[in-house]
């Protein structure tokens, strides 16, 4: 499946739900889930964004639904690119 990045910021209400139950973060991974991505990785982080996710997903679709579901809750700003895989990029450049 194809995968993708999404860095994720907290609100000021993400923070308190955050703050207030921490264990929402995987709670909210499984919903991911529910929604047809797979949460690879997930990153707490320093600096602009407060996660790193590294997520599978079928198409960008999905991870356009996604990104609009978790978004309109409020608790998050997320912003999601594409990834390819090493392998798979050199592979590209060597079939030239």
């Amino acid at each position: 499946m194809p995968l993708y990045i999404m860095f994720t910021t907290l609100t000021d209400y993400g923070r308190k739900t955050v703050k207030e139950n921490p264990e929402r973060i995987r709670e909210v991974s499984k919903e991911v889930e529910s929604m047809g991505a797979k949460v690879l990785k997930q990153y707490a982080v320093l600096g602009q964004y407060d996660f790193v996710n590294i997520l599978d997903a079928p198409n960008n679709e999905v991870i356009s639904n996604v990104a609009i579901e978790l978004g309109s809750r409020g608790t998050v700003q997320t912003m999601t690119i594409p990834a390819i895989e090493l392998d798979d990029f050199i592979n590209c450049l060597l079939k030239k």
